[in-house]
């Protein structure tokens, strides 16, 4: 069938040297890394920085002092009173307090929660390994799957399942790095609503809120990734036969 289709074969060996690089190396992924990897992370859930069982000791101060009330006297003439009135027309209705305008800070730039954003800096690099692992032993299933053929294909649909497994962890582990970042922004918007209405506790306890949640979701991630590891590795072992021979040899006799 190759016949039907020229291909140079400078281009073909350097196309096959890079499948064997792909077995080789996803072979030693289920066989060594997948293994290692998950008691490393099952470790690292047992570290104190990822068990604080207090919360408050995760909590970050924010260095925004409340300043004092300005004194605004009465309106005496009314016609500033009918040009607010206008002003809240125009903008649609909208309530006419805008906060204190803010144009530094007082103690410099606005700091990140620096417990938080040490453990981030741990977790992120285990998400991306995770991602770019799956990649390879994606691709190394899929090249394993045989031609379209009528009938036996029980190997193939387990070969078609654990791609969709493998590209379901990917997607999965993607969005643990959605979620890092809408982190960041949500509480950089409410850092920014402190510092702009200052006297309102509600934004203060709010940015304590989204870091003990964010606090608590990392843990939940670095235990999915353990899990996602063991699962894989699980589900490899107890195919491997029909992944590596989606056919047996007696059934390609009769082709």
């Amino acid at each position: 069938m190759s016949s039907l289709l020229k291909v140079d074969n400078e281009i073909k060996t350097k196309v096959d040297a890079f499948r064997e690089r792909i077995t080789s190396e996803a072979e030693n992924l289920v066989a060594s890394f997948f293994p290692k990897k998950l008691l490393e992370l099952d470790h690292f859930l047992k570290d104190p920085i990822i068990n604080i069982s207090d919360l408050k000791e995760i909590h970050s101060e924010i260095n925004l002092t409340v300043p004092d009330p300005i004194l605004l006297p009465n309106l005496h003439d009314g016609l500033e009173a009918q040009n607010a009135k206008k002003r809240k027309l125009e903008d649609g209705g909208e309530d006419m307090v805008t906060g204190t305008k803010v144009f530094v800070m007082p103690g410099g730039m606005m700091k990140s929660n620096g417990n938080l954003v040490d453990l981030i800096e741990k977790v992120k690099p285990e998400i991306r390994t995770l991602i770019e692992k799956c990649n390879t032993v994606k691709m190394w299933v899929q090249l394993l799957i045989p031609r379209i053929e009528d009938g036996n294909n029980f190997g193939v649909s387990i070969q078609e399942e654990t791609v969709a497994e493998l590209r379901t962890v990917e997607g999965e582990a993607a969005s643990y790095l959605d979620q890092i970042s809408r982190y960041y922004i949500t509480r950089a918007k409410l850092v920014s609503k402190i510092a702009k209405y200052p006297h309102v506790e509600d934004y203060r306890r709010t940015v304590t809120e989204i870091d003990e949640k964010e606090y608590i979701s990392l843990k939940i991630i670095v235990s999915e990734l353990r899990n996602q590891y063991v699962t894989l590795h699980d589900m490899i072992l107890k195919n491997i036969e029909k992944i590596k021979k989606p056919r047996s040899s007696n059934a390609e006799a009769l082709y």
